[in-house]
């Protein structure tokens, strides 16, 4: 038995028009992982999935899902994914029961299992009482929820959620976040794309960076992270400022009479910052990171600005 959910080796694939989306990528995803598959718009990602879950053809390379060869052993394969797509691409006029059970019955399901299935779906995903309602009827986060369900309705192994938190309110998120890290716990392996970085980061244990249809970056979420250099922090005082600070060796700038930002290098400590500030009288009611640790170390790793 493989270690891996999904193993790719010299993965290419160029369009008719000449544009190469991928070139000889290798990545690998192991069982049981919360990975994040991040990449600026047009570097790769879309074709990436794609071909993964058979929706676009590759030029050449291997796929394997779950150790099955997406060519020879297609049905096996794709019996192990699940996919949350990004827009609503199911029929707004089926009742949502029948939607989850015709899915289960594409996957072999007969009637009864299907049924049972979708039922178990709607349920955990607090969908059914509106069993009957069509998608139509639902608000975004419930039709949100509902790909969702569709992904999980026949069980697998593999669970591809691209972008699932777009567009949706802040409750509505980290509800998802919730059950998502519950199906990781549960043993499902999930790879998520995502361009709310905070969200990678605080889900996601791996990571894979791609970028003009090279993958640049396949580590732990913490080895990454701990690349960064410097971080900069936002300080809120409990009193405001009456003369100028002297903070020694770390470099600041008074954002207002209240507020600090401070930039700490790797070798600097925040402890260390308080003691040098509470001898001086000053009270930090509060903190936070300027950026995203992982937004800094993406935009730096594609060479994009963040100003």
């Amino acid at each position: 038995m493989t270690e891996y959910a999904l193993s790719i080796h010299s993965l290419c694939k160029t369009y008719r028009n000449g544009v190469v989306a991928l070139d000889d990528v290798e990545l690998e995803v192991k069982k049981g992982d919360f990975f994040a598959l991040l990449g600026p718009n047009g570097a790769g990602k879309s074709t990436l999935i794609g071909i993964i879950t058979s929706l676009v053809s590759k030029s050449a390379g291997k796929v394997h899902v779950m150790g099955y060869d997406i060519d020879s052993q297609f049905s096996q394969a794709k019996s192990k994914i699940g996919v949350v797509p990004q827009d609503f691409n199911f029929n707004k006029f089926e009742p949502i029961l029948e939607i989850l059970k015709n899915q289960a019955g594409y996957f072999g399901m007969n009637r009864r299992a299907a049924l049972l299935a979708a039922e178990e779906c709607l349920d955990k995903l607090s969908l059914w009482e509106k069993r009957k309602h069509t998608p139509r009827e639902l608000s975004g986060g419930m039709n949100r929820r509902l790909l969702i369900a569709r992904a999980l309705v026949h069980d697998p192994e593999l669970l591809i959620l691209d972008e699932p938190t777009a567009g949706v309110d802040i409750e509505i998120r980290r509800s998802i976040w919730k059950l998502m890290r519950k199906n990781n716990e549960d043993g499902r392996t999930i790879i998520l794309t995502t361009h709310y970085l905070e969200e990678a980061e605080n889900l996601c244990r791996s990571i894979g960076i791609i970028d003009r249809g090279k993958i640049i970056v396949n580590t732990s979420m913490r080895k990454l992270l701990e690349k960064l250099k410097e971080e900069s922090f936002i300080l809120y005082l409990q009193h405001p400022i009456t003369q100028p600070l002297d903070l020694e060796d770390y470099s600041y700038k008074v954002i207002d009479s209240k507020t600090l930002e401070v930039a700490l290098s790797q070798n600097k400590t925040l402890h260390r910052l308080f003691n040098i500030l509470s001898r001086q009288a000053v009270t930090v009611l509060s903190i936070r990171n300027k950026a995203n640790r992982l937004e800094e170390l993406f935009l730096t790793m594609t060479g994009q600005s963040s100003e």
